[in-house]
C-alpha cells in the first residue's frame, strides 16, 4: 500500500477499511459509538474522536440519529453507519463487499453516490454481482469466473486476461475500482 509491503503489519495498522454486506454493526452501540469504535480502540483523544465522528455523521447523512441503535435504523442507515465506521480512521483503501446487496434499488443508488463522494479522497475496491452498478460507478472493472480473471477494463498487461469462452461455472464476480479523480503518475 503506497509502496509498502504490509504482509507482516497487523491488520489494524494497514490503512484499510471494510464495509460488509450485512453491516457488521455492534448492536449494543449507538450510531455515534459504532463510528467512534476504531478511534477509541486506538485510544485517540476524546475531543478528536468527537470532532471526527460528528464530521462523518454529517458526511453520511445521519445527523439527528447519533443516539439510535442499529435495530432502530433502516438498512440504508445501517450501511451508512458501517461506512462511517470504516472510514473513521481515514484509511488509504476502502474494501466494500457487496455494500448494496441487502438494500433496495433506491437505497443502493444513495449508498453508491456516498461511496462515489468518498472515492474522491481514497481508493475504493468493491466486490459486486451487480454489473449495472459496476458499469455506472467505476472506472475499472475486473471480472472473475471460477477464481480466474476473465476481463479487465484497464489491465496493466492485456496478455494476462483470458476471454470468456464458456459461460459455465460459478457466477462472475466483478471487482470494481471506484476512483473519482485519477492522478497522473
Amino acid at each position: 500500500i503506497d509502496g509498502r509491503v504490509v504482509n507482516d503489519v497487523p491488520a489494524s495498522e494497514r490503512g484499510i477499511g471494510f464495509v460488509f454486506q450485512n453491516y457488521a454493526l455492534f448492536r449494543y452501540m449507538t450510531v455515534y459509538d459504532n463510528i467512534a469504535f476504531g478511534l477509541r480502540v486506538q485510544k485517540a483523544d476524546k475531543k478528536k474522536i468527537d470532532e471526527r465522528v460528528r464530521e462523518l455523521i454529517k458526511l453520511i447523512g445521519l445527523e439527528g440519529l447519533e443516539k439510535r441503535y442499529p435495530s432502530q435504523l433502516s438498512g440504508g442507515q445501517q450501511q451508512r453507519t458501517s461506512i462511517g465506521r470504516a472510514i473513521v480512521k481515514n484509511p488509504d483503501i476502502l474494501l466494500c463487499d457487496e455494500p448494496t446487496g441487502a438494500l433496495d434499488s433506491e437505497t443502493s443508488v444513495q449508498i453508491m453516490e456516498l461511496l462515489k463522494e468518498i472515492s474522491k479522497d481514497k481508493l475504493i475496491i468493491m466486490v459486486t454481482h451487480n454489473p449495472e452498478l459496476a458499469e455506472k460507478y467505476s472506472n475499472r472493472i475486473i471480472r472473475l469466473l471460477d477464481g480466474k480473471v476473465v476481463d479487465d477494463t484497464n489491465p496493466y498487461d492485456r496478455n494476462i486476461v483470458e476471454p470468456i469462452e464458456n459461460k459455465k461455472g460459478k457466477e462472475t464476480v466483478s471487482y470494481t475500482h471506484l476512483r473519482a479523480h485519477e492522478t497522473a503518475a
